[in-house]
């Protein structure tokens, strides 16, 4: 099986290149990689790779995300699909890793992600990480299960989705109908993909090995910036699937007074919209790694 690394770029160059800079030091390189644009100008001077580099451009000015995966996805040569955030950073083992258990099952396979602080990324000359570094300096998210097999491990919530790292099959990410891209801007068009694959009757694993280190940027908790996105998208949700997603947002928002908003409620009421003061408050630099 040859595999295709999908990723998507809006004003992350410095991450991309190092993304990229991990894909050439893979112990089994990927057979191309795929890089959805969701801005106007393609970067010019990215790294040379011994692989294929596709590049396609994503209309659409409010983070049009899943259209972005559906494209990349849709575009991409090879049966082996490798979702990879653009703020990530792959383990030299990654490609092979998802390689291996793609071969051995079908599935959706998520791989660890270890987070950085700032500052935290050293690349040699030709551009090679320095893993051994980001080892030792990345953190497990506290939601995120400590691995202590290199065998699949299997999960039982769809949930538990993140896209920064996992892979399946074309065939599968087909079944399930792809990404709906009636989701707009930021969240929840990956836990209803999650959903969408469930019901399609793919399973879930967790997969040791298939490491990458997310690169540090600033982030806003709550996340303000994309309060009518959340809003709308765990709306859109809630009417598929009966259940809501983002709980952990919708409930910081309940609690700042913003919404009128249970996990036993049948619709979210907006009472007020983020002030300019509350954005910037929410914005978190320096050591703060994740939301």
């Amino acid at each position: 099986m040859n595999t295709s690394v999908l990723t998507l770029v809006r004003d992350r160059r410095a991450h991309l290149v190092n993304l990229m800079h991990g894909l050439n030091a893979q112990s089994r390189p990927p057979d191309e990689l795929v890089i959805a644009w969701m801005q106007p100008e393609i970067e010019p001077d990215l790294p040379a790779t011994g692989f294929a580099v596709r590049h396609i451009r994503v209309e659409g000015s409010d983070l049009p995300l899943a259209r972005a995966r559906n494209l990349a996805a849709e575009r991409a040569a090879h049966e082996g699909l490798i979702f990879l955030d653009v703020d990530c950073i792959p383990a030299p083992e990654l490609v092979q890793r998802y390689l291996d258990a793609l071969a051995e099952r079908a599935g959706l396979f998520m791989g660890e992600v270890r987070y950085l602080p700032a500052d935290a990324v050293r690349v040699d000359a030709d551009g090679t990480p320095d893993f051994e570094r980001m080892d030792r300096l990345g953190e497990i998210h506290p939601a995120r299960p400590r691995l202590k097999t290199d065998a699949p491990v299997s999960e039982g919530d769809p949930g538990q989705l993140w896209g920064l790292s996992f892979a399946l099959r074309r065939a599968d990410h087909a079944r399930a109908g792809g990404f709906d891209e009636a989701y707009e801007g930021y969240g929840g068009e990956e836990t209803d993909y999650a959903w969408r694959l469930a019901a399609a009757g793919v399973d879930f694993y967790w997969l040791a090995g298939a490491r990458a280190w997310h690169q540090h940027h600033p982030l806003y908790r709550p996340p303000y910036p994309h309060f009518e996105a959340i809003v709308t998208n765990a709306r859109r949700f809630h009417a598929r699937w009966g259940r809501w997603c983002m709980d952990y947002w919708l409930g910081m928002f309940r609690d700042a007074g913003l919404i009128d908003w249970s996990p036993a409620a049948d619709d979210i009421v907006v009472r007020r919209q983020p002030s300019p003061e509350e954005i910037r408050a929410a914005r978190l630099d320096g050591e703060v790694r994740y939301g």
